[in-house]
């Protein structure tokens, strides 16, 4: 389930205080669009966007009147165990009310507003009322295994059954509950803390009990049992490792050993294998119960060989191999920090190997080693917001940096400012002509651990930066400089809306039929092959769209394409020539042939020339439109 919060705006009377509240939850501001001009996501449908947002599990809090997010999600709920937070707020902030998932942070999300509002939550759970927090709700870094018991559980304790805390020491845990004593930075202080804020009342006498363990313990309506996130598994496998013989491999040592797979916090291995397939299909079989996998982190050997001292079966093989003397007991350790301790010993399997580590601290995944790089190469279609497809934008969101050319990182500026003007990813501008420069950036960024987002308008496969991306790949001497953390990059592609669609649509249907798309650049290209190309589609009457057709210092080409193209088709012709699409200054012409001028012309520039086949025909508004049919009317007659 999602954690970003997205605070529902619907008008302007509500946007000063979901504005107050989007800031101090660090939330996304949802705002109407035509009704609030301050937004990080805008919308047009409130009744879809709730829908939406309840669906993909993200946390509403929406400033309007309750039945108007009941009515938005009421069609999306279904189990509510898995529901997100649905909180509405009063316009003026007078009133907080969490309406569905009170337990699955709606209750304390409330209690968060409300203390910034100087309100009382309007919370109804009676558990929450009598107790003072969310048994089922335990801090960051907890997890409750029995989740179903709950309910009773709180019965019982609400009819007057009494309450003991038990945890893995001896030491007697009510002390440090009712503060007796304290732990400093220890694990069970962070949850003894938790519990001493209620209003719970602990006794000697156990009728029902509150375990805290990182142990495997079967738990039921007397007995709520919670696994702190304190436990990381170092792993360690040849190249190409079947999945299933490391999760196996963990799976049965963590069973023998009575270690619950919802204490483990991350799943952690030397940087070699950053890519390795089995390691990270390993990360998301240990899937705890609130839906969250286990993170995959990874270290270099330098890091791996500070923990020398403490392996238990360090050895020479593996140091000449790859610069430390134990990967999963290094591993393990390093992620455990300073207060960790080997509980389980490197074990080995045909091919892999493991080992377990366990710390007095919670881990925090995010603050230890790195995660697999990932770059995104993203289109982002013509420039205009509306032509950006929904996985780019998504992608963009979630990645740390940008990288691209400037005025294509312009274009998508809308994305990087929250309602308060704060950028929200680094960018790094790059001059038109610095393409190299530009992905070479990107795949080291990325080798460092970072998502990064490498922009092209239009589609990147379409004369964009995925051609470039794995041809650097191909050609980078992974023997002697840093390019050899490049091929353990995870590389994904999303497409875009190129320029030839975009001009395509508003020009009519000119694409309907074959084409084919030419750069006239000679910049990467001969002209003489360029030159070739335009003969043999000229002669296949192919539809064509001309990419690059003029800059400040290539004028000549379009002018010899064109001769080319007026000795296989006719003067009349119909082309389309569309300039700075999605974009100030948007225009789309249809000429001719014979009469293209291309002096008029740029870089920003898309030319679409017409088969003998197309046709241009003008509506009764007077608009004039391009297509080329593909031979329904033939099919009709028959």
């Amino acid at each position: 389930m999602s954690h970003t919060i997205a605070v529902f705006c619907l008008g302007v009377s509500a946007f000063p205080v979901a504005k107050k509240i989007a800031k101090f939850l660090d939330a996304e501001l949802h705002g109407k669009t035509g009704r609030v001009s301050q937004a990080d996501v805008f919308f047009t449908d409130a009744m879809e966007h709730l829908s939406k947002l309840f669906q993909d599990g993200i946390p509403i809090v929406g400033v309007c009147a309750s039945a108007v997010l009941i009515r938005g999600v009421a069609r999306s709920i279904n189990d509510k165990r898995n529901e997100p937070a649905l909180v509405a707020v009063a316009e003026d902030g007078s009133v907080v009310v969490p309406l569905l998932g009170g337990h699955h942070g709606a209750n304390n999300i409330a209690r968060k507003i409300s203390k910034l509002l100087g309100v009382d939550p309007a919370i109804t759970t009676s558990g929450d009322i009598r107790f003072g927090i969310s048994l089922d709700e335990p801090p960051e870094g907890f997890v409750l295994a029995n989740p179903e018991d709950v309910k009773e559980f709180s019965a019982s304790l609400l009819a007057g059954e009494s309450l003991m805390i038990y945890s893995d020491e001896n030491h007697s845990s009510l002390d440090y509950v009712l503060g007796n004593k304290n732990l400093g930075s220890d694990h069970k202080q962070v949850f003894y803390n938790w519990l001493k804020v209620s209003s719970l009342t602990f006794s000697s006498i156990d009728n029902l009990r509150i375990t805290l363990t990182s142990k495997t313990v079967s738990g039921n309506k007397e007995n709520l049992v919670y696994h702190p996130k304190t436990i990381s598994v170092g792993v360690g496998c040849e190249r190409g490792t079947n999945k299933e013989e490391l999760i196996s491999l963990v799976g049965s040592t963590l069973k023998k050993n009575k270690i619950s797979h919802e204490s483990v916090a991350a799943v952690v291995s030397i940087d070699l294998k950053s890519d390795e397939p089995a390691i990270h299909a390993l990360s998301e079989n240990l899937t705890d119960k609130t839906g969250k996998s286990c993170p995959a982190r990874f270290f270099d050997a330098v890091e791996l060989e500070e923990q020398a001292p403490k392996l238990q079966n360090p050895s020479l093989i593996v140091f000449k191999e790859v610069g430390c003397h134990g990967v999963a007991e290094g591993a393990a350790l390093a992620a455990s920090g300073k207060t960790g301790k080997l509980v389980i010993p490197k074990i080995k399997s045909k091919h892999a190997t493991c080992a377990i580590a366990e710390s007095s601290e919670l881990i925090d995944p995010q603050k230890i080693g790195n995660s697999q790089g990932t770059l995104y190469i993203v289109g982002t279609g013509p420039g205009s917001p509306k032509w950006r497809l929904p996985e780019s934008e998504e992608i963009l969101k979630n990645s740390s940096d940008w990288v691209g050319y400037g005025l294509y990182l312009d274009l998508i500026a809308d994305l990087n400012k929250n309602q308060f003007g704060k950028e929200k990813h680094r960018l790094h501008k790059f001059e038109l002509g610095q393409e190299e420069k530009r992905v070479r950036h990107a795949l080291n960024l990325a080798a460092q651990g970072k998502t990064v987002a490498l922009i092209s308008s239009g589609d990147p496969e379409i004369y964009g930066m995925a051609t470039l991306v794995f041809e650097m790949l191909e050609s980078a001497d992974t023997e002697t400089d840093q390019n050899s953390n490049w091929n353990r990059i995870r590389i994904l592609s999303t497409p875009g809306i190129s320029a030839m669609q975009a001009a395509g649509a508003l020009a009519g249907a000119p694409l309907g039929h074959d084409f084919c798309s030419i750069s006239l650049s000679d910049l990467l290209t001969p002209w003489d092959t360029i030159k070739s190309r335009i003969i043999a589609a000229a002669k296949s009457d192919f539809v064509i769209a001309f990419y690059n057709p003029v800059s400040t210092k290539r004028i000549n080409q379009l002018s010899q394409a064109l001769d080319i193209l007026l000795k296989h088709r006719s003067p009349d012709t119909p082309v389309i020539i569309a300039k700075n699409l999605g974009r100030i200054g948007e225009l789309v012409n249809v000429v001719t042939l014979a009469c293209i001028d291309p002096s008029e012309l740029n870089m920003l520039t898309i030319v679409i020339v017409g088969s003998s086949q197309s046709k241009k025909i003008q509506l009764p508004n007077g608009v004039i439109r391009v297509y080329t049919p593909r031979g329904y009317h033939n099919k009709i007659k028959t």
